[in-house]
């Protein structure tokens, strides 16, 4: 894969007194959230469904803006950093969405691909690297494929390959290994562990409570939209 910039030092993301609601009439959907993830850390998001773990990594990826508090990524305020600024963080991370969101008129390669695409990259320059990514992740017979085409866990695993490709800052994924088996889970786990000992950033929102288990890794854990005690 591509090597990865290096990344500033400081902290990765700080939420400070941080709310959340969809509409003004809304209650919130996080409350008084306050952490800080270190740059180069790793850890899990944990909580039941509805908990707020989607909403938050909403935030970390700038699909929305705190409606109280504060939300910076590695340093910069989400909410007063210009737009060229907005566009080059983004670029900066790798984000596995639950829905995946795949182009579908675009081959699994092409999908996989397309952070560096748009990095401006020639196809000459990576065609080896995104094979080689789609081969690990168990889609090296499916690059010509089309999302449509494809099931529910090899969709997850291309989501996956798309966030990772250029070697982002910043890994947010939102339950990656939720529609993979046991075996592929600790794959991919393995991947991720691998760009964080690169010098990656990886938050992983999951239910999997054995994946955080057998991973070692410290996590937050949110209910109905508070960290509980004892998290960061």
């Amino acid at each position: 894969m591509p090597s990865q910039a290096t990344a500033p030092a400081s902290s990765a993301v700080r939420f400070e007194a941080v709310g959340l609601r969809y509409g003004a009439d809304s209650p919130e959907v996080l409350r008084d959230v306050g952490f800080t993830l270190p740059a180069g850390s790793f850890h899990f998001l944990t909580g039941a469904s509805g908990a707020g773990k989607s909403s938050l990594l909403r935030l970390i990826y700038l699909g929305a803006a705190p409606s109280r508090g504060s939300v910076s990524v590695f340093g910069q305020d989400t909410i007063r950093i210009t737009p060229a600024d907005r566009t080059s963080l983004r670029r900066r991370m790798g984000v596995v969405f639950h829905d995946f969101r795949l182009v579908d008129h675009m081959t699994a390669f092409d999908n996989a691909a397309l952070p560096l695409r748009v990095a401006g990259q020639k196809p000459k320059a990576y065609m080896e690297d995104v094979q080689e990514l789609l081969t690990w992740v168990g889609l090296g017979a499916r690059t010509g494929a089309y999302p449509p085409a494809l099931s529910a866990g090899e969709k997850q695993r291309l989501a996956i390959a798309r966030a990772v490709v250029g070697r982002p800052w910043l890994i947010l994924a939102d339950e990656p290994t939720g529609a993979v088996d046991d075996d592929m889970a600790v794959r991919i786990l393995r991947l991720f562990v691998e760009l964080n000992r690169l010098g990656a950033t990886v938050l992983i929102a999951t239910h999997d409570r054995e994946l955080v288990g057998r991973s070692g890794m410290p996590s937050l854990h949110l209910e109905r939209g508070r960290l509980s005690e004892g998290a960061l």
